[in-house]
């Protein structure tokens, strides 16, 4: 076999090609692109012989990106490492932390010839489900800077003008027609002077409903007198709330978008109707869990191994006399994320969930460890209607879970 680490970079790739025994056969800087990736062939025909794709196995600490992508479909064995493996496998060779690209590229190298067996190979995933990750991705990216960007933005209006946070608080600040309000009265002055008819045509053009009442509740709260800061401060901070308040609108906007890219590129997937089958599942939550998954039906050997790559099973920490159960920190996040949002969801939509969980709770788990165990149960019930091309059947997923019915 021909052992390949690759350490990249954002315009080259360090690489260092080894035998089977660990004998170096060669080190090359390639550039990014196609350029790049011929010259990489071209090393692995010189020293490859007449191996099989197969038989060239690439360590790489990515599993995105064209380059990725090309090394899949040249069908050579790709393994996407961790950064916190890679730098934990160095500690072997030295504790002094020193790091250089070459030095990445040969751990790479190494641990894809020692440790194969232990890693995970890069998905076989379908185009569509590669698809709908890239664009689920990218709405949860949005809405976490929308959440950034409102943090900043509440921040700087209780340093100067905290009425406003009360009379948009039943609009809630991130909606567009809060925002528009904002924008036309960035400052204490300016928003005590709003008048009735220009609130409530604001609140008429986004469609709110209580218009009457809503724009007398804002208008009262602009009117509230607050301590006082001078003009030219008032005129700074006014500036900067209205950058904050155009870009959220803007996020708003793109939000909305790609929220319908995520929907029809999800429901074009074959396994939509399996996901959206589950409790607590809909379009959005439903394409973040299969992108997340990915739809290679051999990369999760059992549901124990989908379990473990969800970080929803614990980890068991045993030393001496010493032995804990504990939650996995170390996971993906988007992931856990929307599994933690379906499970809180299905509360309502199974009594099979709902029980589960009650029954976790009355052994005093707290609140987020029993949403946990009850995310953990779906991804197995998920496995297995996966596995078998089945939809949800809620008397099936919780027949080993049968409790009394209450009187």
């Amino acid at each position: 076999m021909l052992l390949i680490g690759d350490d990249w970079a954002e315009d080259h790739h360090d690489v260092e090609l080894q035998d089977e025994s660990g004998r170096k056969l060669a080190t090359a800087n390639l550039p990014e692109g196609v350029a790049g990736i011929a010259k990489l062939h071209e090393l692995i025909a010189r020293h490859g012989g007449e191996l099989e794709p197969a038989e060239v196995v690439v360590g790489i600490e990515t599993d995105r990106g064209s380059w990725v992508q090309a090394l899949v479909a040249s069908g050579y064995q790709v393994y996407a490492i961790n950064p916190r493996q890679v730098a934990r496998f160095k500690e072997r060779y030295a504790s002094s932390g020193a790091k250089s690209d070459k030095g990445d590229a040969h751990a790479l190298a190494d641990m894809v010839r020692i440790d194969r067996d232990r890693l995970r190979s890069v998905a076989g995933d379908s185009d569509a489900a590669q698809a709908v990750k890239v664009v689920a991705r990218a709405h949860q990216t949005l809405i976490w800077e929308r959440t950034r960007t409102f943090q900043r933005l509440r921040s700087t209006l209780r340093e100067y003008f905290p009425a406003a946070l009360a009379a948009y608080a039943d609009l809630t600040l991130t909606s567009t027609d809060a925002l528009e309000l904002l924008i036309k009265a960035p400052t204490p002055a300016t928003g005590a002077k709003l008048t009735r008819t220009q609130i409530t045509a604001v609140l008429a053009r986004h469609r709110r409903r209580n218009r009457d009442a809503k724009a007398a509740t804002i208008q009262t709260a602009l009117r509230e007198r607050q301590l006082a800061l001078p003009e030219q401060v008032n005129a700074a901070y006014a500036a900067t709330v209205t950058a904050h308040a155009q870009l959220l609108i803007a996020l708003n906007e793109q939000i909305a978008v790609m929220e319908e890219q995520v929907k029809a590129h999800f429901l074009k997937h074959p396994d939509a109707e399996i996901y959206l089958s589950m409790p607590g599942i809909a379009e959005i939550t439903g394409a973040r869990v299969l992108g997340e998954f990915g739809d290679d039906p051999e990369r999760y050997a059992s549901a124990k191994a989908r379990k473990n790559y969800a970080g929803t099973s614990p980890v068991t920490r045993a030393s001496g006399k010493s032995h804990t159960v504990q939650a996995r920190y170390v996971r993906n996040n988007r992931l856990a994320d929307a599994l933690q949002t379906q499970a809180f969801c299905a509360l309502r939509a199974s009594p099979g969930a709902r029980r589960y969980y009650d029954k976790q709770r009355a052994r005093e788990i707290g609140y987020n460890p029993a949403l946990r165990q009850l995310g953990n149960r779906f991804v197995g019930i998920l496995h297995g209607c996966l596995k078998t091309r089945t939809t949800y059947d809620e008397a099936t997923a919780w027949s080993h879970h049968a409790y009394p019915q209450p009187a």
